[in-house]
């Protein structure tokens, strides 16, 4: 496994957000792929020349960071990738004040992120809101 800066490959990218039926990016690769050139960093896990994980995030890079997306092949996941790539995140981006990110409300979901350092809002004792252009 090797992590090393995103190699732009619209196939390979739009192969592992629809792996993960990730249709909302999918359904709009334009979009999607627009969004990962406008990041402000992407990193990627590869098995050989294969794309099989993505993190990347935008923000100002030095008070504040999101993780807008995280995604794993699903027959790679549970291998540590995920967490691999937080810890490059978090290594690159040490110095920001907060590290935002949203997810589903999946159990699993939230016990991988609390096992990397986040906590919920609520946790935090902070409040978040969202406004959605669906």
């Amino acid at each position: 496994m090797t992590l090393k800066e995103l190699v732009y490959d619209e196939n390979a990218i739009l192969h592992l957000y629809e792996k993960n039926g990730w249709t909302a990016y999918t359904k709009k690769p334009a979009q999607l792929f627009a969004g990962i050139r406008n990041s402000l960093y992407a990193h990627g896990a590869y098995d050989g020349d294969t794309l099989v994980g993505l993190i990347r995030v935008f923000g100002d890079g030095e008070t504040v960071i999101y993780i807008q997306d995280i995604l794993i092949l699903p027959d790679h996941q549970r291998q540590g990738i995920g967490t691999k790539l937080m810890k490059v995140i978090f290594d690159k981006y040490a110095h920001v004040n907060q590290i935002i990110l949203t997810t589903d409300l999946e159990e699993r979901q939230k016990a991988f992120y609390e096992s990397v350092g986040f906590q919920t809002y609520e946790t935090a004792g902070i409040r978040g809101f969202i406004k959605l252009n669906r």
